[in-house]
Protein backbone atom coordinates (compact mmCIF):
# COMPACT_ATOMS: atom_id res chain seq x y z
CA UNK A 1 0.00 0.00 0.00
CA UNK A 2 1.17 3.76 -0.30
CA UNK A 3 -0.02 7.02 1.39
CA UNK A 4 -0.81 9.41 -1.96
CA UNK A 5 -1.44 12.40 0.23
CA UNK A 6 -1.52 12.81 4.23
CA UNK A 7 -2.70 16.19 6.35
CA UNK A 8 -3.14 16.73 9.79
CA UNK A 9 -4.88 19.74 11.60
CA UNK A 10 -3.85 20.85 14.98
CA UNK A 11 -2.36 17.63 15.52
CA UNK A 12 -0.21 17.93 18.14
CA UNK A 13 2.41 21.36 17.59
CA UNK A 14 0.93 20.94 13.41
CA UNK A 15 -1.44 23.69 12.91
CA UNK A 16 -1.67 22.50 9.33
CA UNK A 17 0.78 19.73 7.76
CA UNK A 18 0.05 18.44 3.85
CA UNK A 19 2.59 16.22 2.21
CA UNK A 20 1.97 14.17 -1.25
CA UNK A 21 4.75 11.80 -0.21
CA UNK A 22 7.17 9.56 -2.16
CA UNK A 23 6.42 6.13 -3.26
CA UNK A 24 9.34 4.87 -1.89
CA UNK A 25 11.61 7.13 0.23
CA UNK A 26 10.33 10.21 2.53
CA UNK A 27 12.71 11.63 4.89
CA UNK A 28 11.50 13.45 7.38
CA UNK A 29 14.65 16.26 9.12
CA UNK A 30 14.83 18.97 11.62
CA UNK A 31 15.92 19.65 14.60
CA UNK A 32 14.59 18.25 18.15
CA UNK A 33 11.44 18.93 18.97
CA UNK A 34 10.11 20.49 15.87
CA UNK A 35 7.39 18.34 14.83
CA UNK A 36 9.21 15.14 12.78
CA UNK A 37 7.89 12.17 15.29
CA UNK A 38 4.06 14.28 15.86
CA UNK A 39 3.93 14.10 11.60
CA UNK A 40 5.24 10.28 12.06
CA UNK A 41 2.68 9.42 14.63
CA UNK A 42 -0.15 10.89 12.81
CA UNK A 43 0.38 8.65 9.96
CA UNK A 44 0.65 5.71 12.17
CA UNK A 45 -3.14 6.52 14.06
CA UNK A 46 -4.41 5.88 10.45
CA UNK A 47 -4.25 2.12 11.67
CA UNK A 48 -6.68 2.65 14.14
CA UNK A 49 -4.65 1.53 17.28
CA UNK A 50 -3.70 4.13 19.81
CA UNK A 51 -0.77 5.98 19.42
CA UNK A 52 2.73 4.85 20.07
CA UNK A 53 3.45 7.57 22.72
CA UNK A 54 0.07 8.64 24.29
CA UNK A 55 -2.96 6.99 25.32
CA UNK A 56 -5.05 10.03 26.28
CA UNK A 57 -6.79 12.20 23.74
CA UNK A 58 -6.10 15.44 24.99
CA UNK A 59 -2.11 15.08 24.17
CA UNK A 60 -2.37 14.78 20.68
CA UNK A 61 -4.64 17.88 20.19
CA UNK A 62 -2.38 21.33 19.83
CA UNK A 63 -2.79 23.63 22.67
CA UNK A 64 -5.48 26.50 22.39
CA UNK A 65 -7.63 24.38 19.63
CA UNK A 66 -10.53 21.90 20.26
CA UNK A 67 -10.06 18.75 18.34
CA UNK A 68 -7.25 17.48 15.73
CA UNK A 69 -7.94 15.96 12.34
CA UNK A 70 -6.25 13.50 9.90
CA UNK A 71 -6.79 13.02 6.54
CA UNK A 72 -5.33 10.34 4.65
CA UNK A 73 -5.45 9.20 1.10
CA UNK A 74 -3.80 6.22 0.15
CA UNK A 75 -3.78 3.06 -2.45
CA UNK A 76 -4.66 0.23 -0.85
CA UNK A 77 -6.45 -3.17 -2.17
CA UNK A 78 -6.17 -2.56 -5.77
CA UNK A 79 -8.21 1.32 -5.02
CA UNK A 80 -7.73 4.94 -3.70
CA UNK A 81 -9.40 4.78 -0.27
CA UNK A 82 -9.57 8.37 1.84
CA UNK A 83 -9.93 8.46 5.89
CA UNK A 84 -10.78 10.57 7.98
CA UNK A 85 -10.20 10.54 11.40
CA UNK A 86 -11.32 13.25 14.18
CA UNK A 87 -10.16 13.86 17.35
CA UNK A 88 -11.56 15.66 20.55
CA UNK A 89 -13.27 13.84 23.08
CA UNK A 90 -12.69 10.71 20.97
CA UNK A 91 -11.90 9.43 17.92
CA UNK A 92 -14.25 9.44 14.69
CA UNK A 93 -13.15 7.49 12.09
CA UNK A 94 -14.97 7.99 8.28
CA UNK A 95 -13.74 5.35 5.42
CA UNK A 96 -14.39 6.42 2.06
CA UNK A 97 -17.46 8.57 2.69
CA UNK A 98 -18.68 5.97 5.61
CA UNK A 99 -18.66 7.18 8.97
CA UNK A 100 -17.59 3.86 11.15
CA UNK A 101 -17.97 2.52 14.79
CA UNK A 102 -14.74 2.51 15.75
CA UNK A 103 -11.48 3.67 14.41
CA UNK A 104 -10.50 -0.05 14.47
CA UNK A 105 -12.49 -0.25 11.55
CA UNK A 106 -8.74 1.09 9.72
CA UNK A 107 -7.20 -2.64 10.82
CA UNK A 108 -7.25 -4.40 7.39
CA UNK A 109 -7.50 -1.54 5.55
CA UNK A 110 -4.34 0.60 6.23
CA UNK A 111 -1.18 -0.96 7.28
CA UNK A 112 1.78 -0.02 9.07
CA UNK A 113 4.89 -0.47 10.90
CA UNK A 114 6.78 2.06 13.44
CA UNK A 115 10.12 2.08 14.81
CA UNK A 116 10.95 4.45 17.37
CA UNK A 117 12.75 5.06 20.47
CA UNK A 118 10.33 3.10 22.66
CA UNK A 119 10.57 0.22 20.47
CA UNK A 120 13.77 -0.67 22.38
CA UNK A 121 11.67 -1.15 24.62
CA UNK A 122 10.67 -4.97 22.97
CA UNK A 123 14.06 -5.48 24.25
CA UNK A 124 14.47 -3.90 27.47
CA UNK A 125 11.95 -3.55 29.10
CA UNK A 126 8.94 -6.66 30.46
CA UNK A 127 6.90 -8.52 29.18
CA UNK A 128 3.77 -6.14 28.26
CA UNK A 129 5.94 -4.28 25.49
CA UNK A 130 6.81 -7.90 23.87
CA UNK A 131 3.26 -9.07 23.82
CA UNK A 132 1.74 -5.46 22.88
CA UNK A 133 4.05 -6.19 20.17
CA UNK A 134 2.40 -9.63 19.43
CA UNK A 135 -0.96 -8.45 19.78
CA UNK A 136 -0.70 -5.05 17.52
CA UNK A 137 1.16 -7.12 14.30
CA UNK A 138 -1.67 -10.02 14.48
CA UNK A 139 -4.52 -7.46 14.22
CA UNK A 140 -3.30 -5.71 11.99
CA UNK A 141 -3.16 -9.20 10.04
CA UNK A 142 -5.78 -11.10 11.39
CA UNK A 143 -8.93 -8.07 13.02
CA UNK A 144 -10.30 -10.52 14.60
CA UNK A 145 -7.74 -11.22 16.76
CA UNK A 146 -8.42 -8.13 18.21
CA UNK A 147 -11.98 -8.81 18.98
CA UNK A 148 -10.97 -12.33 20.50
CA UNK A 149 -8.62 -10.59 22.81
CA UNK A 150 -10.93 -7.70 23.88
CA UNK A 151 -13.88 -10.67 25.03
CA UNK A 152 -10.37 -12.51 26.77
CA UNK A 153 -9.93 -9.15 29.05
CA UNK A 154 -13.27 -8.99 29.96
CA UNK A 155 -13.57 -12.28 30.77
CA UNK A 156 -9.93 -11.49 33.34
CA UNK A 157 -11.30 -8.80 34.54
CA UNK A 158 -14.51 -10.76 35.44
CA UNK A 159 -12.72 -13.12 37.44
CA UNK A 160 -10.42 -10.87 39.03
CA UNK A 161 -13.56 -8.78 39.91
CA UNK A 162 -14.62 -11.76 41.73
CA UNK A 163 -11.51 -12.78 43.63
CA UNK A 164 -11.81 -8.95 45.01
CA UNK A 165 -15.19 -9.23 45.69
CA UNK A 166 -15.34 -12.64 48.07
CA UNK A 167 -11.76 -12.39 48.98
CA UNK A 168 -10.83 -14.71 51.54
CA UNK A 169 -14.30 -16.29 50.26
CA UNK A 170 -13.20 -17.67 47.15
CA UNK A 171 -11.27 -20.12 48.65
CA UNK A 172 -14.33 -22.28 49.24
CA UNK A 173 -16.42 -20.99 46.30
CA UNK A 174 -14.39 -21.96 43.09
CA UNK A 175 -17.47 -23.00 41.59
CA UNK A 176 -18.23 -19.44 40.95
CA UNK A 177 -15.04 -18.67 39.39
CA UNK A 178 -15.56 -21.76 37.05
CA UNK A 179 -17.70 -20.08 33.88
CA UNK A 180 -14.95 -17.40 33.83
CA UNK A 181 -12.47 -20.02 33.92
CA UNK A 182 -13.86 -22.32 30.63
CA UNK A 183 -14.03 -18.99 29.07
CA UNK A 184 -10.48 -17.83 29.81
CA UNK A 185 -9.49 -21.38 28.53
CA UNK A 186 -12.01 -20.97 25.39
CA UNK A 187 -10.52 -17.93 24.52
CA UNK A 188 -6.91 -18.01 25.77
CA UNK A 189 -6.83 -21.09 23.29
CA UNK A 190 -7.57 -19.06 20.24
CA UNK A 191 -5.02 -16.68 21.81
CA UNK A 192 -2.16 -18.58 21.76
CA UNK A 193 -2.81 -20.43 18.94
CA UNK A 194 -2.08 -17.27 16.71
CA UNK A 195 0.84 -16.42 18.45
CA UNK A 196 2.76 -19.57 18.18
CA UNK A 197 1.88 -19.81 14.48
CA UNK A 198 3.08 -16.01 14.08
CA UNK A 199 6.34 -16.17 16.49
CA UNK A 200 7.73 -19.53 14.58
CA UNK A 201 7.27 -17.70 11.04
CA UNK A 202 8.64 -14.44 12.87
CA UNK A 203 11.40 -15.47 14.86
CA UNK A 204 12.71 -17.50 11.70
CA UNK A 205 12.31 -14.29 9.68
CA UNK A 206 14.05 -11.55 12.28
CA UNK A 207 17.29 -14.64 13.28
CA UNK A 208 17.68 -13.98 9.33
CA UNK A 209 17.94 -10.66 9.12
CA UNK A 210 19.82 -10.39 11.83
CA UNK A 211 22.32 -12.24 10.92
CA UNK A 212 22.39 -10.43 7.74
CA UNK A 213 22.52 -6.85 9.20
CA UNK A 214 25.74 -8.40 11.57
CA UNK A 215 27.59 -10.33 8.49
CA UNK A 216 26.63 -13.66 10.34
CA UNK A 217 28.67 -12.25 13.35
CA UNK A 218 25.69 -12.97 15.99
CA UNK A 219 22.36 -14.78 15.94
CA UNK A 220 19.41 -13.43 17.57
CA UNK A 221 16.78 -16.03 18.90
CA UNK A 222 13.39 -15.87 20.36
CA UNK A 223 10.54 -18.03 21.76
CA UNK A 224 7.55 -18.17 23.52
CA UNK A 225 7.25 -19.11 27.00
CA UNK A 226 4.46 -20.92 27.18
CA UNK A 227 4.92 -24.36 25.51
CA UNK A 228 2.03 -27.07 25.31
CA UNK A 229 3.25 -30.15 23.83
CA UNK A 230 2.12 -28.96 20.18
CA UNK A 231 0.18 -26.46 18.86
CA UNK A 232 -3.00 -28.55 18.39
CA UNK A 233 -5.85 -26.57 20.00
CA UNK A 234 -6.31 -29.42 22.52
CA UNK A 235 -3.09 -29.61 23.67
CA UNK A 236 -2.83 -25.57 24.39
CA UNK A 237 -6.07 -26.12 26.30
CA UNK A 238 -5.30 -28.44 28.58
CA UNK A 239 -1.93 -26.69 29.47
CA UNK A 240 -3.63 -23.87 29.53
CA UNK A 241 -6.51 -25.96 32.75
CA UNK A 242 -3.20 -27.06 34.17
CA UNK A 243 -1.69 -23.78 34.77
CA UNK A 244 -5.08 -22.18 35.80
CA UNK A 245 -5.34 -25.47 38.28
CA UNK A 246 -1.39 -24.72 39.37
CA UNK A 247 -1.69 -21.62 40.04
CA UNK A 248 -4.45 -21.24 41.83
CA UNK A 249 -3.22 -20.67 45.23
CA UNK A 250 -1.37 -18.01 43.84
CA UNK A 251 -4.44 -16.40 42.94
CA UNK A 252 -5.98 -16.49 46.30
CA UNK A 253 -2.70 -15.26 47.79
CA UNK A 254 -2.76 -12.02 45.46
CA UNK A 255 -6.97 -12.05 44.35
CA UNK A 256 -5.27 -12.07 40.36
CA UNK A 257 -5.39 -13.98 37.63
CA UNK A 258 -1.44 -14.54 37.54
CA UNK A 259 -1.45 -17.01 34.68
CA UNK A 260 -2.48 -16.89 30.83
CA UNK A 261 -1.92 -14.93 27.37
CA UNK A 262 -1.98 -11.67 29.65
CA UNK A 263 1.14 -13.04 31.23
CA UNK A 264 3.14 -14.89 28.75
CA UNK A 265 6.40 -13.50 27.21
CA UNK A 266 9.37 -14.12 24.58
CA UNK A 267 12.44 -15.11 25.54
CA UNK A 268 14.94 -13.14 23.20
CA UNK A 269 18.25 -14.80 23.31
CA UNK A 270 21.68 -13.44 21.26
CA UNK A 271 24.44 -15.73 20.97
CA UNK A 272 22.91 -17.77 23.59
CA UNK A 273 22.55 -14.99 26.36
CA UNK A 274 19.62 -13.21 27.16
CA UNK A 275 19.50 -10.03 24.92
CA UNK A 276 17.69 -7.76 27.79
CA UNK A 277 20.42 -8.38 30.22
CA UNK A 278 23.99 -8.88 28.24
CA UNK A 279 23.34 -7.00 24.97
CA UNK A 280 25.14 -4.06 24.18
CA UNK A 281 22.79 -1.25 23.38
CA UNK A 282 23.22 -1.34 19.86
CA UNK A 283 23.04 -5.20 19.68
CA UNK A 284 19.31 -4.14 21.01
CA UNK A 285 18.53 -1.60 18.77
CA UNK A 286 19.48 -4.22 15.94
CA UNK A 287 17.34 -7.13 17.63
CA UNK A 288 14.37 -4.46 17.77
CA UNK A 289 14.98 -3.33 13.96
CA UNK A 290 15.37 -6.95 12.91
CA UNK A 291 11.88 -7.86 14.44
CA UNK A 292 10.23 -4.44 13.17
CA UNK A 293 11.70 -5.59 9.45
CA UNK A 294 10.39 -9.45 10.11
CA UNK A 295 7.03 -7.65 11.17
CA UNK A 296 6.69 -5.88 7.62
CA UNK A 297 7.34 -8.84 5.91
CA UNK A 298 5.22 -10.87 7.60
CA UNK A 299 2.02 -8.67 6.84
CA UNK A 300 3.23 -8.01 3.24
CA UNK A 301 3.31 -12.07 3.16
CA UNK A 302 -0.54 -12.76 5.13
CA UNK A 303 -2.23 -9.74 4.11
CA UNK A 304 -0.84 -9.17 0.40
CA UNK A 305 -0.16 -5.74 1.49
CA UNK A 306 2.81 -4.12 1.98
CA UNK A 307 2.84 -1.84 5.07
CA UNK A 308 4.07 1.30 5.10
CA UNK A 309 7.11 1.59 6.98
CA UNK A 310 7.45 4.13 9.74
CA UNK A 311 11.16 4.56 11.32
CA UNK A 312 11.48 7.42 13.95
CA UNK A 313 15.35 8.47 14.82
CA UNK A 314 16.69 5.03 13.71
CA UNK A 315 19.45 5.92 11.41
CA UNK A 316 21.57 8.40 13.22
CA UNK A 317 22.66 5.39 15.77
CA UNK A 318 23.71 2.99 12.98
CA UNK A 319 26.51 2.79 11.22
CA UNK A 320 26.76 3.10 7.05
CA UNK A 321 26.91 -0.55 6.72
CA UNK A 322 23.47 -1.51 8.79
CA UNK A 323 21.68 1.92 7.56
CA UNK A 324 22.37 0.61 3.73
CA UNK A 325 21.75 -2.67 5.00
CA UNK A 326 17.90 -1.28 6.30
CA UNK A 327 17.59 0.85 3.01
CA UNK A 328 18.18 -2.10 0.75
CA UNK A 329 16.20 -4.46 2.51
CA UNK A 330 13.39 -2.29 2.78
CA UNK A 331 13.46 -1.19 -1.38
CA UNK A 332 10.09 -0.97 -3.15
CA UNK A 333 8.12 -0.33 0.00
CA UNK A 334 7.14 3.28 1.16
CA UNK A 335 9.23 4.10 3.95
CA UNK A 336 9.23 7.54 6.15
CA UNK A 337 12.60 8.09 8.12
CA UNK A 338 12.92 11.17 10.71
CA UNK A 339 16.74 12.72 11.55
CA UNK A 340 18.20 15.48 12.45
CA UNK A 341 20.21 16.18 9.68
CA UNK A 342 20.16 13.58 6.62
CA UNK A 343 23.18 11.95 5.63
CA UNK A 344 24.94 11.29 3.08
CA UNK A 345 23.65 8.02 2.43
CA UNK A 346 19.76 8.64 2.62
CA UNK A 347 20.40 11.76 0.19
CA UNK A 348 21.78 9.18 -2.27
CA UNK A 349 18.00 7.80 -2.10
CA UNK A 350 15.24 8.70 -4.60
CA UNK A 351 12.63 10.18 -3.09
CA UNK A 352 11.53 13.33 -1.59
CA UNK A 353 13.05 15.36 1.76
CA UNK A 354 10.80 17.03 3.98
CA UNK A 355 11.94 19.84 6.57
CA UNK A 356 9.97 20.34 9.73
CA UNK A 357 10.31 24.01 11.82
CA UNK A 358 8.39 24.61 14.51
CA UNK A 359 5.85 22.86 13.44
CA UNK A 360 5.48 23.81 9.04
CA UNK A 361 6.53 20.71 7.01
CA UNK A 362 8.16 21.90 3.86
CA UNK A 363 9.27 19.71 1.22
CA UNK A 364 12.87 20.44 -0.12
CA UNK A 365 13.36 20.69 -3.71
Amino acid sequence: MKIINHSSFNFRNLERAEIAPHGEMNIIYGENAQGKTNLIESIWMMTGFYSFRARKNIQLIRSGADEAKIVSQFYSHGREQTAEMLINQKKELTLNGVKEDSPRAMMGSFYAVVFSPSTLGIVKEGPSERRKLLDIALSLMKPNYALIMSKYIRALNQRNNLFKKLGEKSRNSRFYFEPWEEELIRLGTKIVKYRLDYIDELEAAASEIYRDMSSGREDFTFRYDFQPENADPDAISEKLRQNMDRSWESDLKKLYTTCGPHADDLIMTLNGNEAKIYGSQGQQRSCALAIKLAEASMIEKTAGEAPVVLLDDVMSELDEKRQSFILNYLDNRQVFITCCEPSTLLRKERGKIFEVTAGEVKEMV
